[in-house]
């Protein structure tokens, strides 16, 4: 069945204007930077596509001046011409990033999200490609569409929040249960509750509009929970047949 549904499936050029259908099942918010390229798959079964054509989306947008993780990655290699207009022009001659992939619910599991990948970075004939993501362990398809995988350090929303968490008695023992996590926060005192809440809503602040306008509940303690091990994770692929333009 999905070898049959494969058949019918595209990648050819989009842009921004396909990105917005699908923006919803990214858990980002739909603003995605400087657009670079953009590339769709399409489903070319003449039933299917007059429902969804558009099943998936990669967006590629200019590379923001300096990054840590990119900077560890190349070994410095965009911070070696002293001013930093003349880094900054490096960069954007040489580089491009992975701003979104997303791919319609319905056609998951398919190995789509990796082969948009894949198959779309030597299209844009730039010598790195890089993504960012602060979900990296849920993000294997970087990986095995050929890119390196870097990890950094816990970001210091995470840190702040554990910290926080820890002040209104919730411990690195008790995130392990949800459950009691959530039955902590229901009882603080009003005082307790206010500090918590604005350093949760600054910690979800991180994950787009969505996040910030989940209610006080049980998901939304799931929610941060999950993500209080996130790490920034860097992924650079290498284009061998592109020379580094100065």
């Amino acid at each position: 069945m999905n070898c049959t549904i494969k058949r019918y499936l595209k990648i050819v050029e989009g842009n921004i204007a396909d990105y917005k259908p699908l923006s919803r099942f990214h858990y980002r918010d739909s603003q995605t930077g400087p657009v670079s390229a953009v590339y769709k798959i399409i489903d070319t079964h003449p039933m299917r596509q007059q429902i969804e054509p558009v099943v998936g989306i990669i967006v590629y947008s200019m590379p923001v001046c300096s990054v840590q993780l990119r900077n560890i990655a190349t070994k410095g290699l965009f911070t070696k011409l002293g001013s930093a207009n003349a880094n900054m022009q490096i960069v954007n001659n040489n580089v491009r990033t992975i701003a979104r992939v997303v791919i319609e619910p319905r056609y998951r599991a398919l190995g789509l999200a990796y082969e948009l990948v894949q198959k779309t970075m030597p299209l844009l004939e730039m010598p790195y490609i890089e993504a960012l993501a602060v979900m990296g362990k849920v993000n294997p398809f970087f990986e095995k569409a050929g890119m390196m995988k870097y990890e950094g350090a816990k970001s210091p929303r995470c840190v702040q929040l554990r910290q926080a968490l820890s002040a209104v008695g919730v411990e690195q023992s008790d995130l392990v249960d949800i459950e009691r996590t959530h039955s902590i926060l229901q009882s603080l005192n009003e005082k307790q509750k206010a500090f918590i809440e604005k350093q949760i809503m600054y910690f979800l602040s991180a994950y787009g509009r969505r996040a910030k306008t989940l209610p006080d509940s049980f998901q939304r303690t799931e929610f941060f929970i999950s993500r209080l091990s996130d790490r920034p994770v860097y992924y650079l692929w290498r284009n061998a047949d592109c020379d580094l333009k100065i």
